[in-house]
């Protein structure tokens, strides 16, 4: 018997991943559905083997029957992040405002489960290599990690 690793998630994030599953189960398999159905009624004069909006559609479907059974193992088993008080060092839950080595503007971070990470909204996983360097670090202290441009390092400006 293996132990499975749990999914780390913020309240937010279990919300918003139920949230999607209930959409992808109901209106996109609904959307979907309708899809396959017109590509076959628009296919059966030709050849189905020739009929992309078909093929495309089985894609799509395949695709979202994919992403539903991902959803549903994490959400089966998550582990709530507990928020904490102590915002002595950077911990999974917190918000890290940083500013890159030779750089003015300041960025700011969420750190959470690499199941709800989305670097384009900020929330960053604690299993990428600026998560795992900022794990554990103080404001005022610089961290690093090794990137494929080279070494970055991020002096930590704020903890919240």
């Amino acid at each position: 018997m293996s132990i499975r690793k749990p999914h780390l998630l913020t309240p937010e994030g279990l919300e918003r991943l139920q949230k999607d599953l209930h959409e992808m189960k109901t209106t996109r398999r609904e959307e979907v559905a309708a899809r396959l159905q017109r590509a076959m009624e628009d296919g059966q004069d030709d050849e189905f083997v020739d009929n992309a909006e078909l093929e495309s559609a089985r894609n799509d479907q395949s695709f979202l029957e994919g992403r539903i059974i991902e959803l549903e193992e994490i959400i089966r088993y998550h582990k709530i992040i507990e928020e904490s008080d102590d915002d002595s060092v950077v911990r999974i839950g917190s918000h890290v405002t940083v500013v890159e080595e030779g750089e003015d503007e300041e960025e700011r971070y969420h750190l959470v489960g690499a199941a709800e990470a989305n670097p384009l909204e900020g929330r960053i996983s604690n299993e990428s290599p600026l998560g795992i360097a900022l794990l554990g670090a103080a404001v005022g202290e610089t961290v690093s990690y090794l990137s494929p441009g080279g070494k970055i390092g991020f002096k930590v400006v704020n903890i919240d």
